[in-house]
């Protein structure tokens, strides 16, 4: 419970696709108010029944069924007082940014390939959605009030457009971990703790700060499992091995996003029709996606989709 330190809001925050070679990286958030003996629930691993809902989200939802990450996104979006009707809308209601910012480095004859939203629908049964909600009320009784969720996505030109200047994917996935952190901060007031999945296995992050960097703050640990950090004007900050195992919150952030990542994966496909075993392309380095990349090259040459706008282009291994 070091990371907690007296907060009365904690904030779990992970990451989806930092590796894919194809779509965007998602950043997620999840803040809870703690009160009573809250926080040894939201800070602790999922534990009796509720770990069938929570927890790592690689292995509870999976490519092509994400059922229980749009259930929780919609849980959660209903306590922000929303109930959207589409996926879309669902998106909107979550991400961190608006619509033009996540739209200001998009060719207009490109934008269908990330933003089209003709055809999808919810995949969540109401009885999913009524048992998530359940499990947000008994939460509530333990002293975990959800409060709401903010993801951010970084598509794929962006993520070029970084390296590009010397930015990795890891520099760019801790950048927007401290953007959430900071919109959490800025929203309701009281002491926050922070956790967040780890880095890549970055131990010391200091030195790649970026909107925290220059903010008086104090290092309380480093270590390969945990790197956790004071700032007197936010809070607690730590960056943890394997959070979303061991933290609820966390887990609840990667499950949220790993929805919103299919959501936006699902979309460049429809785009370019793909049929066969292209349409399940991932996006992550495997055969499926190859033969989706190799598929889909033609049209791309047609449609004046370049290469920044569609794949990641690869960068050399970063140490720890």
């Amino acid at each position: 419970m070091g990371e907690r330190m007296g907060a009365d809001r904690v904030v779990g925050i992970d990451e989806n696709g930092l590796g894919p070679r194809l779509g965007p990286l998602v950043v997620t958030a999840v803040v809870a108010e703690i009160t009573g003996d809250g926080a040894s629930v939201a800070l602790g691993p999922p534990s009796g029944h509720m770990a069938e809902r929570i927890g790592d989200s690689k292995a509870l939802v999976s490519h092509g069924n994400v059922a229980l990450g749009e259930a929780w996104a919609r849980a959660i979006a209903a306590r922000m007082g929303s109930s959207p009707e589409a996926p879309d809308g669902l998106f909107t209601e979550l991400s961190l940014d608006d619509p033009g910012e996540l739209l200001r480095c998009c060719p207009d004859h490109v934008r269908a390939q990330c933003w089209g939203v003709e055809g999808e629908r919810f995949e969540a049964n109401e009885e999913l959605v009524r048992r998530v909600a359940g499990d947000l009320a008994e939460l509530d009784a333990l002293g975990v009030r959800i409060l709401g969720a903010r993801t951010a996505v970084v598509c794929t030109k962006k993520l070029n457009d970084a390296m590009a200047l010397g930015r990795s994917r890891l520099d760019v996935d801790l950048h927007e971990m401290e953007r959430l952190v900071l919109h959490a901060a800025s929203r309701t007031p009281g002491a926050l703790s922070a956790v967040c999945g780890k880095v890549g296995g970055y131990t010391y992050y200091e030195k790649a700060f970026g909107p925290l960097a220059g903010r008086l703050h104090t290092t309380i640990v480093e270590s390969a499992e945990r790197s956790a950090y004071h700032f007197p004007s936010i809070g607690t900050i730590a960056f943890v091995r394997d959070a979303d195992a061991s933290h609820l919150v966390v887990a609840l952030a990667s499950l949220v996003g790993k929805w919103v990542r299919e959501l936006l994966m699902a979309r460049i496909v429809r785009y370019y029709g793909a049929d066969g075993a292209a349409h399940r392309a991932s996006g992550y380095h495997d055969p499926v996606t190859a033969r989706f990349v190799e598929a889909t090259a033609d049209a791309r040459l047609s449609l004046r989709v370049s290469d920044d706008c569609f794949e990641r282009a690869s960068e050399p291994h970063e140490p720890a």
